[in-house]
């Protein structure tokens, strides 16, 4: 395959990128509301510890795995963990890309109220927020027309490759920020109206009699978990655009941090402003995302100070950095899938606009299908909560996939070694050098800033198994104890559907996966940045290439 290699331009280039990736519509309006519902700042401890027990440690690793194998996550798993694994990649490019099929079409939610803002058709006085709601949730051409415009934006983001990607994500992110932080200032001066800052102070009041509530520290780790976009293959994907020193380490440090600092803003705005004029504002933000988002906020943005400009840069500013938030999400989850199809020798304008496609008409449904009424006679819209409820989940197995091979590689590496004499066998030479393999190997290379030490094998290989366990458990517990029919597969809030819609996803990637690795894979490696991959499981198969390489022998190299 010709073609030449594509990287970015710099480190702020790979941050603002990653950090866009991590920051999404979970950040903005999620966050606020499990604040909410799990005590305030009693829920910002495990949340913060978790970020640095599970989030960080897991880009961390990606950072690392893309960068060495300068492929997306099908050739990064056929890389590190062995042509039969190639699957994980596969399952980690899908679970990613059906989330955005459904992600536009909330993505374009925001855009929708961004141009209510931004007419003026949110604080209009008197304005109904559920009638407006519903009648837009209940067009269908407005909805697949703000879906269609999300998607078309997402490609004109990409289709240059990673220059585009980069600079896009700087302005958005940039301009994100500078309209959050604008609009938490005149949220904290609505709350400070009664000569009180009652939300911000809920925010960070820690209530020390209700910090070991398991459920509040099970919130905190999903929240850490999703949010951040560990274990989603965004990181495995924006490494593959690294400079050949760019430093992994740093990198996922920065990336955490602004991401979590994004929330605690996103947070203070929300919670300030509901306290500041809901007489039951807890109510208000335990009340499910959405309705926070789209039927709460607009109506505490009406009651902002300034006139008529006050409400007007509330809602318009909120809401475009809402818009901001969404679209940096979606090029992540849009460029992971178009990054496996470039791999796998598919020109990159081609790439785009076949994913764009699928992307748009996969999310049809979610736009269109079952949107009903609750008890309150709010729309909601059933058939993408249920895609939601399928896939969301599925997240988690994209990290197991990454903790495996780190795991996997650990072992084979003192496996070769005790076999060659260079190791003991047993358990203390297993510790000795099989734990730390990844770490030494492709984590400290000399090219990070910070020197990663023990703590990240202990989190690897024993806090991550368990947190991973515990956060399982006590989903698919719950659901078992709480749904009716739940193992039915036709319930769509059940568990039977979760598992039947997985198994069958599952064993045709396994069934797929032979006729997978029959394809040669295409990496892409900077000039100065070719790097050993012979040591690795994958490494040596005469199908993964460079770009610019010839193509060997199909037939031969298949029949061998």
């Amino acid at each position: 395959m010709s073609g030449q290699s594509d990287e970015f331009s710099g480190r702020l280039g790979l941050i603002f990128a990653t950090i866009g990736a991590a920051i999404g519509t979970g950040n903005i309006w999620r966050f606020p509301r499990m604040v909410g519902a799990n005590g305030g700042g009693t829920f910002l401890i495990p949340w913060l510890l978790f970020l640095f027990i599970w989030s960080i440690p897991l880009v961390i690793a990606e950072f690392a795995m893309g960068k060495r194998s300068r492929t997306g996550t099908i050739g990064t798993f056929r890389i590190f963990t062995g042509k039969r694994f190639a699957w994980m990649g596969l399952w980690t490019a899908w679970i990613s890309t059906a989330i955005g099929f459904y992600y536009a079409v909330v993505a374009g939610w925001c855009l929708k109220y961004f141009q209510l803002g931004l007419s003026g058709g949110l604080t209009e006085n008197g304005v109904d927020t559920v009638q407006v709601w519903n009648e837009f949730l209940q067009a269908p051409g407005q909805v697949i027309f703000y879906q269609f415009l999300v998607v078309l934006l997402t490609l004109l983001a990409i289709s240059r490759g990673a220059k585009a990607i980069e600079k896009v994500n700087v302005v958005l992110m940039t301009s994100l920020m500078v309209l959050l932080v604008l609009t938490m200032f005149m949220a904290l001066s609505m709350d400070f109206r009664d000569g009180t800052l009652d939300g911000a102070l809920f925010m960070f009041t820690v209530d020390w009699s209700n910090l070991f509530n398991a459920e509040i520290w099970i919130n905190a780790l999903s929240q850490s978990a999703w949010s951040a976009s560990a274990g989603m293959g965004m990181a495995i994907t924006y490494a593959v655009y690294m400079r050949k020193d760019e430093d992994t380490t740093l990198n996922a440090f920065v990336m955490g941090l602004a991401n979590n600092s994004v929330s605690i803003i996103a947070g203070l705005t929300v919670l300030s402003a509901i306290f500041a004029v809901e007489a039951d504002p807890l109510a208000t933000v335990t009340g499910g995302s959405s309705a926070i988002t789209f039927l709460a906020l607009p109506e505490v943005f009406a009651q902002a100070p300034g006139g008529a400009l006050g409400p007007f840069f509330m809602m318009a500013g909120f809401f475009l950095a809402l818009s901001f938030a969404a679209l940096t999400s979606m090029i992540s989850t849009v460029e992971l899938c178009v990054r496996n199809f470039v791999d796998h020798g598919y020109e990159r304008s081609q790439s785009v606009w076949l994913t764009g496609v699928a992307i748009f008409l996969f999310g049809l449904p979610s736009a269109l299908l079952w949107i009903k009424l609750d008890g309150e006679g709010v729309a909601y819209p059933e058939f993408l909560e249920v895609q939601d409820h399928i896939w969301g989940y599925g997240l988690m197995f994209s990290g197991l996939f990454i903790a495996y091979t780190i795991w996997r590689y650990g072992f084979l590496k003192w496996k070769a070694q005790v076999e060659a004499g260079e190791a003991e066998p047993g358990l203390a030479g297993y510790l000795n050098v099989g734990v730390s393999g990844f770490r030494d190997d492709f984590i400290n290379t000399g090219d990070n800033d910070l020197w990663i030490g023990r703590w990240w094998d202990l989190l690897l290989y024993l806090a991550f198994p368990v947190l991973f366990s515990v956060l399982m458990i006590s989903y698919f517990g719950s659901m078992i104890a709480n749904t009716e029919d739940v193992w039915n597969p036709l319930n769509p809030h059940g568990l039977g559907i979760i598992l039947a819609f997985w198994g069958v996803v599952a064993a045709l990637f396994l069934w797929f996966n032979r006729y997978l690795v029959m394809r040669p894979v295409y990496r892409n490696v900077p000039e100065g940045a070719q790097v050993d991959i012979s040591m690795l499981p994958g490494g040596n198969d005469p199908l993964v290439l460079q770009l610019g390489d010839d193509l060997p022998d199909l037939v031969n190299v298949n029949q061998g």
